[in-house]
């Protein structure tokens, strides 16, 4: 049979020794006074709106990538019969039947339905001037 300590001896039955010391609150009446730590969440407000910028941030971002993914696709879908060369300027026109084709040719030399003007960047990606 184990002996029973006083109620403020602090003694670890299972672990068979005084522990006292490797408590993280004060054990007696004569250790030094300690009050809860005061938790400051005003951090919390600075951290959301960091979130909240970063977030409208990452929406734009998503947009402004879907429509070049939008404008790149158009233009590589329409029809053209020449191999378009990278860092030049080209005219997207829609035909009648609502064909789209890519053209040389610049709005202001013709009267042609004009959706807009490209050019190809050395990433295959087409940049909508």
């Amino acid at each position: 049979m184990k002996k029973k300590y006083p109620d403020n001896i602090v003694y670890d039955y299972k672990l068979d020794k005084f522990d006292a010391n490797t408590k993280p609150y004060p054990t007696s009446i004569s250790a030094p006074g300690f009050e809860p730590i005061k938790v400051d969440k005003s951090s919390s407000v600075s951290a959301n709106h960091y979130f909240e910028s970063r977030l409208t941030e990452l929406k734009e971002e998503y947009k402004k990538l879907i429509q070049e993914y939008n404008w790149t696709r158009l233009v590589y879908e329409a029809t053209y019969n020449f191999q378009p060369i990278v860092g030049h300027v080209y005219h997207l026109y829609e035909k009648k039947d609502k064909t789209l084709w890519l053209s040389l040719i610049s709005p202001d030399e013709w009267n042609q339905p004009y959706v807009g003007s490209f050019k190809l960047q050395t990433d295959g990606k087409w940049e909508k001037i």
